[in-house]
């Protein structure tokens, strides 16, 4: 009876260490799993909060948020003090609107103490240029930064008067005081500051002594920019004799006095 106790016992021994080596392995697995995953994700600062155009970055606007390493985006940031300097540090700004959320990258700071203006959003060799509008001239206030117009000329008095596109898919880069592309607020502006290239601020300065210029807010996608001649007001008024479809034409029933009636046709 004692010799099976013993091996009863030694055989329980054998089956709980077994039982613990076996967790052990897999903790052990699950560990090594969990730091190759934690190895696969950086850590980079986003904007806790919007930031707008030109304005300052704080340490409150900062967050930190993980991103898969296969996939994070050149220029992030993963440490504060690149973003705020040291001590004493002149700001950098933020060179345009950034979303909420967004990772911050270099290529939308400006440099420490850097002075952010609407010349940042400018493209290679193009200059910006101020229109003067209002509210018949600008869309009603519905031209705002970023969208793209086509500048119309219009000039003359009286039976002389005319129109003629002048310029064509222009980006509008400002609204009076404002370059801000994701204000959605609409009003009714006195100028509207356009990217032109050094030719076309040479047409657009002519064509401001010559007459009113008007904005013709293009579509989004689809616009066909094609050669335009200028139009007269004559070419509005040319009387064209209508060509009557006789397909189209209608019949009524005229009763005149108490009982003659008669069918006429209508077009």
């Amino acid at each position: 009876m004692r010799l099976g106790s013993v091996v009863m016992a030694l055989a329980g021994l054998s089956i709980a260490g077994g039982s613990v080596y076996a967790v052990r392995h897999v903790m052990n697995e699950s560990s090594v799993q969990a730091q190759e995953a934690n190895s696969s994700i950086v850590r980079v600062l986003a904007a806790s909060q919007e930031i707008p155009f030109g304005h300052a970055i704080e340490n409150h606007m900062l967050m930190t948020i993980e991103w898969p390493a296969e996939s994070v985006p050149p220029g992030v940031f993963t440490a504060r003090e690149e973003i705020l300097g040291g001590a004493g540090a002149e700001p950098r700004r933020a060179k345009s609107t950034i979303a909420q959320g967004e990772p911050l990258l270099n290529s939308k700071l400006s440099a420490f103490g850097e002075k952010v203006t609407i010349v940042q959003t400018l493209g290679d060799n193009t200059r910006a240029m101020a229109i003067k509008v209002g509210a018949d001239t600008a869309v009603g206030g519905f031209v705002t930064p970023g969208d793209f117009v086509d500048v119309v000329l219009t000039q003359g008095r009286d039976k002389d008067i005319r129109a003629v596109t002048i310029l064509q898919n222009i980006r509008v880069i400002g609204v009076d005081q404002s370059a801000d592309q994701q204000s959605d607020e609409t009003a009714v502006a006195r100028t509207v500051t356009v990217e032109v290239s050094p030719d076309q601020g040479q047409r657009l300065a002519l064509a401001q002594k010559a007459g009113t210029l008007s904005l013709s807010l293009r579509t989004l996608s689809g616009a066909v920019d094609e050669p335009l001649e200028s139009l007269r007001l004559s070419d509005l008024m040319r009387e064209v004799s209508p060509v009557v479809d006789e397909t189209k034409a209608a019949t009524i029933r005229v009763r005149r006095g108490i009982s003659e009636i008669q069918e006429e046709s209508i077009y």
